[in-house]
């Protein structure tokens, strides 16, 4: 009999909505059941790996269903794991204060960006994702949980620290990323990245995108999404969706320098909040063109996304 916990969130919390909200949700291990509007995904516990399946029946409340029994400790990483991957950190006030700033999104709700249980996948996620199509992101985070991961999980920092470069191109299919992969991993496990630092609400931004910015792999438009995952959502993190963004659905012209100046212009007004705007007008976008994002099945729908089908 596994354990079963009851989780506590913001009073405007909506798990189907407030999952499928970045693109994160459709890659291993998690896994979005369109049927049930449930998440399923592995967890990195104290005692080894752990399934998990979220699912909310009462505004305010998540059922946590796990398929083993965890000790004490481990329910306790599970609690913090999952709640920063539902960012419940972000009460209804921050909620609100982003309807505030774009009255655009007050009746869907929509305020919040799922992300990963630890920084670290969320930085392996965002490297995976750079100078590829979709389709080659879902099959790399895929791969490395196959073969990395413990029990279906995202492998952590020590197993990815102490794999071969080989591996990580040959069998994870990552490409000229394997170095840097392998080199984060390194910092994250010797504990040279801190993550405290990072996430305080005393470091400036400015600071945590030049540090990002110091790290393998990591150039402006990484950075960017990493602050988003963070938690800081003040700068945008432009590439070719952007300017394709500014261009069809923004009536944008001229260069992409120029593109990328207008574009960061239009969402200024936005101030702290200029990445939610921006991401939430980008993602009503795909849904025109895919269908509403809960619909999407992990090994059809995200698979689609390439350039010919927008």
């Amino acid at each position: 009999m596994g354990s079963r916990l009851t989780i506590t969130t913001p009073s405007d919390y909506d798990l189907t909505r407030d999952v499928c909200s970045y693109g994160y949700f459709v890659l291993a291990p998690n896994l979005w059941d369109t049927k049930k509007n449930t998440l399923t995904r592995q967890l990195n516990l104290e005692t080894g790996p752990a399934t998990v399946v979220l699912s909310q029946s009462l505004r305010g409340k998540l059922s946590a269903v796990f398929d083993r029994k965890l000790e004490r400790t481990e329910q306790t990483q599970a609690r913090a794991q999952i709640s920063r991957m539902l960012r419940l950190n972000e009460d209804a006030s921050h909620s609100k204060a982003f309807h505030k700033a774009d009255p655009r999104w007050k009746k869907s709700g929509r305020a919040r960006l799922f992300r990963s249980p630890t920084l670290f996948e969320d930085v392996i996620k965002t490297v995976t994702s750079c100078n590829v199509a979709w389709p080659s992101t879902v099959n790399m985070n895929k791969q490395m949980c196959k073969h990395l991961g413990k029990g279906g999980c995202f492998p952590t920092e020590a197993r990815v620290s102490r794999t071969r470069v080989g591996t990580l191109r040959g069998r994870c299919r990552v490409g000229y990323r394997d170095q840097r992969i392998l080199d984060l991993a390194k910092l994250f496990h010797k504990g040279e990245i801190d993550e405290a630092w990072l996430e305080s609400p005393s470091t400036d931004d400015t600071d945590v995108f030049d540090f990002l910015k110091t790290l393998p792999g990591i150039g402006p438009y990484a950075a960017g999404n990493i602050m988003m995952l963070l938690g800081r959502y003040s700068r945008l993190a432009i590439d070719t969706e952007t300017i394709r963004h500014g261009k069809a659905a923004l009536g944008m012209t001229g260069t992409d320098r120029q593109i990328t100046k207008k574009l960061e212009a239009h969402y200024e007004p936005f101030g702290e909040f200029k990445f939610k705007s921006y991401w939430f007008e980008l993602w009503t976008f795909y849904e025109t063109k895919q269908g509403p994002s809960e619909t999407w099945d992990r090994e059809e729908t995200a698979t689609a996304f390439t350039a010919a089908n927008f």
